[in-house]
């Protein structure tokens, strides 16, 4: 890159960041990172009637969690600062009025009544009403004004907008790191607002306004901004400045494949949308992806790719070689699916990697039953059960048997293990076990097992029995593995209390 990279995440404090706005978070850092760059955070925060308190530390809290910091921002960094919009509103003002001097903008007085006359005026005839070169001369506007009526309406406090001017009869050319080279007709544009006369600028000049004033060398979003794409690279022409390079990146897609991804997905099929939980400012709780026992690497490995293809087998990636190996020009256009089978699949693999201890630490804090447990102990059996766990949650159905002895047997095992001689055979282990000393699993495994082949028994005939007594169920992982950690004392117990049971 002969530029400095230098790329934003730039969402609104509307409320919780959705999932497909961290993918797009994600996908600014690794570019930035990959290239010695510069990621930058900017809450674009000009619409105040959907502004929500708390919204932004949210932004700021998941961005954490998801171990993508940004490097600039609010109280960062802040070399472009301030990066709150509503903070920078003074400066637009002076860039609406350059665009109008230059005439490449114009104020519009036209009132909300006028705008929705034409609009229903145009659906009545089957058109549809764009404010463009077509009807502006026809409507209230210093296009349509003399100077002296836009004086007086200007001096009276007349509510305005100011538009912009696009060209008639031009087809622009444009180019997507994604998409490639696109063709937009500028008949079909329309006039957008870029001022408000409440002292607000819209999205859209805010936008150009800050990436150039901030030095933005490339503008990565998601796919719902390509239809602005066009009027901003008009900005940038109308100011004289170079354009940032723009990739767009594609939707991500229900679990169907059809639509874009929503909240009310999430809450039909049971999996979260949002990286951290919320409380939404009427009470209601959403599901986050840290509460509901993802681990943060397991959800960026995820979130690459959903829109990105390393161009190998290969879906394992720290985030260390997602930073070398990720590149835009690997990101597809089409839109990506999301599979909630598919992260679960990405956690379980991020739960082996994890520490023995760490898993138990975090066990023994959400289970009750194991306060006055030894750590050392649960981490011994986090280690024999982990593999078949995806969550932590999942540890105590896994596992309680290790801490608490079984109180009934399950029905269906029981019908499979329990013989008319099982008693008999029940009776001969439990001698056996309590006679060995050296009670160690290999001690355990060469006595019984030894024993069941000097007998002749089907070592079904044993061992399921035996499991059922220590587990209560057909589960779990090696019996004597069970034995040895629950101790002498207590296998005898439960063997015991099987036989009584018969």
């Amino acid at each position: 890159m002969s530029k400095q990279v230098r790329v934003r995440f730039a969402p609104s404090p509307t409320g919780p960041l959705h999932i497909g706005g961290v993918r797009t978070a994600l996908f600014n850092y690794l570019f930035a990172k990959k290239y010695n760059g510069t990621f930058v955070l900017r809450i674009e925060d000009t619409d105040q009637n959907r502004y929500v308190e708390g919204a932004e530390e949210y932004i700021i809290d998941s961005l954490k969690w998801c171990n993508i910091p940004f490097d600039e921002g609010p109280g960062k960094n802040e070399k472009f600062g301030p990066y709150r919009q509503s903070e920078r509103k003074d400066l637009y003002k002076q860039y609406a009025n350059q665009l109008i001097a230059n005439e490449n903008a114009y104020y519009a007085f036209d009132t909300s009544e006028t705008l929705d006359f034409q609009r229903k005026n145009h659906e009545a005839k089957g058109k549809t009403f764009i404010y463009n070169w077509h009807n502006r001369l026809k409507l209230s506007n210093s296009l349509s004004l003399t100077k002296e009526e836009v004086k007086a309406k200007l001096d009276a406090g007349d509510d305005y907008v100011i538009r912009f001017k696009s060209p008639q009869d031009e087809t622009l050319h444009l180019k997507d790191i994604i998409r490639g080279d696109i063709k937009i007709d500028t008949n079909v544009l329309d006039d957008k607002v870029l001022f408000k006369s409440d002292g607000m600028p819209t999205y859209h000049l805010a936008n150009i306004v800050d990436d150039h004033l901030m030095e933005i060398s490339h503008v990565i979003r998601g796919e719902e901004w390509l239809p602005s794409l066009a009027l901003h690279y008009q900005l940038y022409k109308a100011f004289g400045w170079d354009a940032p390079q723009f990739a767009h990146l594609p939707l991500i897609l229900k679990p169907t494949g059809k639509g874009k991804l929503s909240k009310r997905d999430g809450d039909k099929l049971g999996f979260p949308v949002f990286p951290l939980e919320y409380t939404s400012t009427n009470g209601e709780v959403s599901k986050g992806y840290k509460e509901s026992g993802y681990f943060a690497d397991a959800v960026v490995n995820f979130l690459a790719f959903l829109g990105w293809n390393p161009g190998t087998e290969q879906e394992i990636f720290s985030l260390e070689q997602l930073i070398s190996d990720f590149d835009l020009d690997r990101v597809n256009k089409a839109g990506a699916r999301f599979d909630p089978d598919k992260i679960k699949w990405f956690n379980h693999h991020y739960m082996q990697k994890q520490s023995d201890t760490d898993l138990a630490e975090a066990f023994q804090k959400n289970q009750a039953e194991l306060t006055n447990i030894d750590v050392n102990y649960i981490a011994l059996v986090v280690g024999l059960i982990k593999e078949r766990a995806t969550f932590v949650k999942d540890f105590w159905d896994l596992s309680s048997y290790f801490f608490v002895a079984p109180e009934t047997y399950d029905e269906k095992a029981s019908k499979k293990a329990f013989k008319e001689d099982t008693k008999s055979i029940m009776t001969e282990v439990l001698n056996i076990v309590s006679n060995i000393e050296d009670f160690e699993v290999e001690t355990l495994q060469s006595q019984i097992k030894g024993w069941i082949t000097s007998k002749e028994i089907g070592f079904g005939k044993v061992m399921m029995p035996l499991r059922l007594a220590l587990v209560g169920a057909l589960q779990g992982p090696d019996v004597f593995d069970i034995m040895f950690m629950i101790g002498k004392t207590e296998s005898i117990k439960r063997i015991e209390k099987l036989i009584e049971t018969l």
